[in-house]
């Protein structure tokens, strides 16, 4: 069974979803099954994360480049909440996790802040200044106000 799925992913996935079917539990590559069981949870988690990189970044540029902002940002801003918001509704278990999550997506986007602000990092707060709610709701942006 592990060849297969070294040497043939789909295939091996295939097998996998027929003998869960049958539920044939003796034909079950329970390892690897395992492993990429726990990889689509980090891939959730991971995918929040992108969302959250994203939306920290716009909103850091929003904050210390006011003279920027514009309907991109603005646009930006609205999709990765909603994005993010929408993602969390569907796997409301990752709410526990969300202030990790954000911190952990914080450090990253502090870097790429002060690589397309070209501001030194120091200008941005080594700690994240956001929360969950702070991050989806401040500044407060509406599709009214990018028209």
């Amino acid at each position: 069974m592990t060849k297969l799925y070294e040497r043939d992913f789909y295939g091996w996935t295939q097998d996998q979803a027929d003998a869960l079917r049958r539920r044939s539990v003796n034909e079950l590559d329970w390892e690897n099954l395992l492993e990429e069981v726990e990889s689509m949870g980090r891939q959730e988690r991971d995918t929040l994360k992108s969302r959250l990189i994203v939306l920290l970044l716009h909103l850091l540029k929003w904050e210390h480049q006011p003279d920027r902002r514009g309907r991109s940002w603005a646009l930006t801003i609205l999709e990765q909440r909603a994005r993010a918001q929408e993602l969390l509704d569907e796997n409301p278990s990752l709410r526990p996790v969300i202030g990790d999550v954000v911190a952990s997506a914080y450090r990253l986007a502090r870097i790429r802040a002060a690589k397309e602000t070209r501001l030194p990092i120091r200008s941005f707060p080594k700690d994240s200044p956001f929360d969950w709610a702070s991050a989806m709701s401040e500044p407060a942006l509406s599709e009214d106000d990018v028209d």
